[in-house]
C-alpha cells in the first residue's frame, strides 16, 4: 500500500494544466477547480478549468495536426502506442495509486484497471498496420472496385469518472492507430489519471496537436460549441443514456459519426442446474467490481425459485466478509462511492424497495464518518414495481428476484430499455446458446461474471448505445470507407 509520501510523489507527477498543441498551459481565464478524494473529502490537487477559448484552441490544434498525422506511417503510429503501453505498464503502481485516490476503488482493482487499460494500447498498436481495403472485379466484369480506409478526422472523446484510465485508452488507442487527432474531455470528478496518461503519451512520442486534454467544469460552454464545429468529425462518449441522447441530437446538425456507450441494467440469471459456487463467484465479480459503479455491473439477480435461497445465503456469506475502507487501506475490498449525491441515489433505491416489500438481508444503512461509503447490500423477494429493478444502481446493492422457467427468465431479462450486457449461469450448453440468441444485449457472459476484454467488441443495443469499442470493430469507428471505381484495365 502507498504511504503518505508515495501519495504525494504520485500527485506531483500529475500536470495541473491543460494540454493544447503539445504544451501544458493554464486556462485562458486562469480559472481552476479542486479534485477531491471521495474517501476523505480532502483536496488532492487544484487544476486548470478549461474555458470556451481553450476548447477552441484545442480544436484548432487538432484540426491543424490532422493532415500530417493522418499521413503518418501506420508502423510509426503503432510504435508510439507500443511505447505508451510499456510506459503505462511500468508505472502500474503509480497509476493505481492515483486512481484509488481520485476515484476510490481498492488498490488491487485499480491495478487490474491499469493492466486492462494498457492492453488497449497494445491491442491497437497491433491493429494500426492491419487497416486494409480490397480490390475486386465488378460482377459484370467491366470495371474494378477498390475500397480503402482513411482516418475520419478530429475526434472529441468524452470519458466518465468510473474507469479513469481504461476509458481514455479505449478511445485514444484506436484514434491514434487510425490516424485521427483528438480532444479528450475527462470527467471533472476524476481528471488526474487522464492528465498523467496524456503526459505519458507525449513522452511516448505523440506529436503536438494529436492529443489535447481539456478538463473542465464548464462542460456546455466548452464541448457544446465543439460538437457544432465544422472541423470536428467524430464524437465518442461514455456515460448516462439521458446525456447520450442529448449528444446524439446535438451531433445531428453536423452529421458527426458517433459512438455511444451508455447506461445498462444487466440481468444476472442463475438457473436450477448452475454450479452455485461458480455462480456466486461470478456474482461477486459482476456486482462488486468498482463498488458496482460500472455500466456492466449486474443490476438484477434473476434466480430460479428452486435455488434462490441457497444463492442468497452463499452470496450473503461472501459479501458480509468484505472490508469497506479507503481504497489504499490494507485489505480494502469496497471503497467509497464517488460523491454524496450518488450515495443518496443508491440509498433511495434501497429504501424504495424496502417500502414495497423487499426483504433486506444485508447492509442497507449509510455509515457514519467521513467519505461516501455504502455497505454491500442484499435485497431478496424484490417486487417488480421497485425502482431498483428499472434504474441503474451504480452501487454495491444486489436485488434478488425469482423465476420459474427459462421463458419467464428471458422475458424478465429483456424487460428494460437497456441492452448492454447480461450474465447467465447454467450447465446446459444448448440453453446458453438459446440465451445468447434471445437476450437483447450487445454482450453476454456465459458462466462468467466478467466480459470486458480489449479483444472483444464492447457495446450495447437498444438505449445502451451505438458502435463498439475494442476488438477489430473498435478501430472502424475512427475510419471512413472510400470506394473507387476504376475502368477495366484490360479493355
Amino acid at each position: 500500500m502507498a504511504s503518505a509520501a508515495d501519495e504525494k510523489r504520485v500527485l506531483d507527477l500529475v500536470p495541473s494544466q491543460l494540454l493544447i498543441n503539445g504544451k501544458w498551459q493554464d486556462a485562458s481565464d486562469k480559472k481552476t477547480f479542486d479534485v477531491t478524494d471521495p474517501a476523505t473529502g480532502k483536496v488532492l490537487k487544484t487544476i486548470a478549468d478549461a474555458s470556451y477559448e481553450d476548447g477552441q484552441a484545442a480544436m484548432k490544434a487538432a484540426h491543424e495536426a490532422q493532415e500530417s498525422w493522418g499521413r503518418t506511417a501506420p508502423r510509426v503510429r503503432a510504435e508510439i502506442l507500443r511505447a505508451a503501453f510499456e510506459k503505462v505498464t511500468a508505472m502500474s503502481d503509480d497509476f493505481a495509486t492515483l486512481m484509488s485516490m481520485e476515484m476510490g476503488k481498492p488498490f488491487a482493482e485499480a491495478k487490474g484497471e491499469v493492466a486492462y487499460g494498457a492492453e488497449f494500447l497494445r491491442w491497437f498498436s497491433e491493429e494500426a498496420p492491419r487497416i486494409d481495403g480490397r480490390y475486386t472485379t465488378a460482377p459484370d466484369g467491366k470495371n474494378r472496385l477498390m475500397v480503402l480506409k482513411r482516418p475520419i478526422g478530429p475526434a472529441l472523446l468524452i470519458t466518465p469518472w468510473n474507469f479513469p484510465l481504461a476509458m481514455a485508452t479505449r478511445k485514444i488507442g484506436p484514434a491514434i492507430a487510425a490516424g485521427c487527432t483528438s480532444i479528450l474531455k475527462p470527467a471533472a470528478l476524476t481528471p488526474l489519471t487522464s492528465l498523467l496518461f496524456a503526459k505519458v503519451l507525449i513522452e511516448a512520442g505523440v506529436p503536438a496537436g494529436v492529443i489535447n486534454v481539456i478538463q473542465t467544469t464548464r462542460v456546455q460552454d466548452v464541448t457544446g460549441p465543439l460538437i457544432k464545429d465544422d472541423r470536428l468529425r467524430k464524437l465518442s462518449f461514455t456515460g448516462s443514456t439521458p446525456v447520450g441522447r442529448k449528444l446524439i441530437a446535438d451531433s445531428a446538425e453536423k452529421v458527426l459519426k458517433v459512438s455511444m456507450e451508455l447506461g445498462g441494467n444487466a440481468p444476472f440469471l442463475v438457473f436450477e442446474d448452475a454450479d452455485m459456487d461458480k455462480a456466486v463467484e461470478g456474482a461477486m465479480l459482476a456486482k462488486l467490481r468498482n463498488m458496482g459503479e460500472a455500466c456492466t455491473a449486474a443490476n438484477r439477480f434473476l434466480v430460479h425459485e428452486s435455488v434462490a435461497d441457497e444463492f442468497a445465503k452463499k452470496l450473503t456469506e461472501r459479501m458480509s466478509k468484505l472490508k469497506v475502507a479507503r481504497g489504499l487501506e490494507e485489505g480494502a475490498n469496497i471503497g467509497p462511492l464517488i460523491d454524496e449525491k450518488s450515495r443518496q441515489a443508491v440509498h433511495a433505491l434501497v429504501e424504495d424497495a424496502k417500502s414495497k416489500g423487499a426483504k433486506l438481508v444485508l447492509g442497507g444503512e449509510i455509515p457514519s464518518g467521513e467519505g461516501f461509503f455504502y455497505p454491500p447490500t442484499i435485497l431478496q423477494s424484490v417486487p417488480e414495481s421497485c425502482d431498483i429493478l428499472s434504474n441503474e444502481i451504480f452501487g454495491p446493492v444486489a436485488p434478488i428476484c425469482t423465476f420459474t422457467n427459462e421463458e419467464e427468465a428471458i422475458k424478465m431479462a429483456n424487460n428494460t430499455e437497456y441492452g448492454l450486457v447480461a450474465y447467465a449461469f447454467t450447465k446446459d450448453l444448448n440453453r446458453g446458446l438459446r440465451l445468447a440468441e434471445r437476450l437483447e444485449v450487445g454482450m453476454f457472459g456465459l458462466n462468467t461474471g466478467l466480459v470486458s476484454n480489449p479483444a472483444g467488441p464492447f457495446g450495447g443495443v437498444k438505449q445502451s448505445g451505438l458502435g463498439r469499442e475494442g476488438s477489430h470493430e473498435g478501430i472502424e469507428e475512427y475510419l471512413e470507407t472510400v470506394y473507387v471505381g476504376i475502368a477495366d484495365p484490360t479493355a
